[in-house]
């Protein structure tokens, strides 16, 4: 066993580089518990290893966590494990307030319209994806990571590119502050019951992915028409939305006698709201710390 002083070191050598893990895996994964577990196994691999002799510590934690989340997703996979219909990826989230360059975690959020396109891709793409182009990792590096020749490696994430760029249509409006103005007109229409208005201010394209969690199917809803009916339908219901940002975009808590049933994320592009990602699952919204928006 290694001596306390020098663990305390190890230690703080590794948590100079957590974020960083934490956003690899969190992009692989989709799961900020999963993220975790694979940050854990990460420390245990490098606590365990002798490093004494590397050069670029961030690169090869990067490795092992890349390793690790790679086979996560591929155990996953193979238990078949992902729930039926439509699926969305965990939260950040923080008060609508935060300032996104000062916030460390919100300068660093990935979409969540990304994270759903991303869960479509292979592992080894999604990998090769999440390590080059989101983490600028070289593909010489990428490569044994993934058990392909830089080349092939480069192929998978070119491969994986144009999946996301096909699927990635609605590229989000620039500044919060003007999608936020278009979230408000949305609400607004729907708690006065104006059809015509909501019409107005959705995406004819527009696509809604609700995940209700285990036991009920995902659903999802596209065009505008069906969009505005559902948004009318649930605001019958008399909840009280609380604004909050979510992974960098703008997103509404729905609140019902106090308690929170369902968080919806906004893609607003063009001036229009092109895509809705709601939670409705008890479970990961309890789990949430929703003391940000008091």
């Amino acid at each position: 066993m290694r001596p306390m002083d020098e663990r305390d070191a190890l230690a703080a050598r590794f948590e100079e580089h957590r974020s960083r893990l934490r956003g690899v895996a969190y992009r692989m994964l989709g799961s900020l518990a999963e993220a975790d577990d694979a940050v854990q196994e990460t420390w245990l691999r490098f606590s365990g290893a002798d490093s004494s002799q590397v050069d670029n510590l961030g690169a090869w934690l990067t490795t092992i966590v890349g390793r690790v989340s790679l086979n996560m997703l591929r155990s996953r996979n193979q238990r078949r494990e992902d729930p039926i219909g439509a699926h969305v990826p965990d939260f950040i989230l923080a008060s609508p307030d935060a300032d996104p360059e000062q916030d460390a975690v919100l300068a660093d959020s990935i979409s969540i319209a990304l994270l759903i396109v991303l869960e479509t891709l292979n592992p080894t793409e999604r990998l090769a994806f999440v390590l080059h182009d989101l983490f600028a990792m070289p593909f010489e590096e990428i490569g044994p990571i993934v058990g392909r020749n830089p080349a092939a490696a480069r192929q998978l994430a070119s491969r994986a590119r144009r999946r996301v760029q096909g699927a990635s249509s609605h590229t989000p409006d620039a500044g919060l502050a003007e999608q936020r103005r278009v979230v408000e007109a949305f609400t607004a229409a729907a708690r006065g019951g104006d059809l015509t208005a909501l019409i107005e201010v959705l995406d004819p394209d527009v696509v809604v992915r609700t995940d209700w969690g285990p036991g009920k199917p995902g659903t999802i809803l596209r065009g505008r028409d069906a969009v505005a009916q559902g948004a009318m339908e649930f605001s019958r219901l008399g909840a009280h939305n609380v604004d909050a940002i979510i992974n960098g975009a703008p997103a509404a808590v729905a609140m019902l006698d106090g308690k929170p049933i369902s968080i919806a994320v906004f893609n607003v592009a063009g001036g229009k709201i092109a895509g809705l990602d709601i939670l409705a699952d008890p479970e990961r919204i309890a789990a949430l710390d929703l003391t940000v928006l008091d």
